[in-house]
Order: C-alpha cells, then sequence, then structure tokens
C-alpha cells in the first residue's frame, strides 16, 4: 500500500517565524528578546540548514518502508511502501505530527544562537511529534476474519 506524507517548507519556516517572534514578544522583561529571538529573511540560510537537518532526521525514522523521498527547497515528501495491515486513516494525522516536528526541530536549534533557555523545551517537542510518527507508521490494525466462500 503507498502512501506519500509531505511537508511544505514554506509553511513551516512561517509558523517558525511566528512562533519566535511572539516568544521574543512575551519576553517583555528583557527588552533585546524580539530582536534577538524573532527570524527573519536574513536567518534564511541558517534556517534552511535546520530544515535539511531535520529532513535527514526524519528520513531516518521512514527508512524501512522508504520507495522513494525528496527534500528540496519547496517541499519534504516521502513516499511509503506500507503493508496491508497499515491504517491510511492516520496518514493525516502522521502529516500535522511531521509538521509540527521541522517547526520544533527548527525552533530548537535557533534557540541554541538566540534563546538558550528554551532550547531543551522545543527539542522535547520536536520529539515527541517524532515519537507520534513513529508509533502511528508502525501501528497495524487487527487482522479480520474474511467468511469462507463454498
Amino acid at each position: 500500500m503507498a502512501e506519500t506524507l509531505t511537508v511544505n517548507k514554506a509553511d513551516v519556516l512561517k509558523e517558525v517565524n511566528k512562533t519566535t517572534g511572539y516568544i521574543g514578544t512575551k519576553m517583555e522583561e528583557d527588552k533585546s528578546a524580539y530582536g534577538r529571538i524573532a527570524t527573519t529573511e536574513e536567518n534564511e540560510e541558517i534556517l534552511d540548514r535546520f530544515w535539511d537537518e531535520a529532513c535527514t532526521a526524519a528520513t531516518d525514522v521512514f527508512k524501512p518502508f522508504i520507495s522513494s523521498f525528496s527534500s528540496d527547497i519547496t517541499k519534504y515528501e516521502v513516499n511509503l511502501n506500507m503493508p496491508s495491515s497499515f491504517d491510511s486513516n492516520l496518514t493525516p494525522s502522521m502529516v500535522i505530527s511531521m509538521f509540527s516536528y521541522f517547526v520544533s526541530y527548527i525552533i530548537s536549534r535557533w534557540n541554541k544562537f538566540s534563546n538558550k533557555a528554551e532550547v531543551e523545551s522545543y527539542a522535547a517537542d520536536a520529539l515527541g511529534a517524532m515519537d507520534d510518527v513513529r508509533k502511528k507508521l508502525y501501528w497495524r490494525k487487527k487482522p479480520t476474519r474474511v467468511a469462507p466462500t463454498i
């Protein structure tokens, strides 16, 4: 059974920008926090490197099932050959968890430069999101008995 999971890079980076901006804004006691923490277009080269790292880690999780994958400048897409007992109803939630993984991973890596206090929190979020993907990837439907035909 073929399954395709796709995460759009522009959507991920938009969420990273929004979240880092929010983090910087909420640190009212530190007047320089927003300028230090919020990502901008100037940071795109570094964020691209973090995107590539996240793609590599995601690919490692999918290795046993990959028929093909691409990680280009616009998206991460992996095509999987799944056993017939895989529940394809889980695919949309796997994509959502992958999106969360990419966002949290990139923010975690960015925070190593700009906001060391929150590195572990976002790293844990990324790990949790990818663990959710892994659990769904390996979950199987119970076999159903087919009535014999006479």
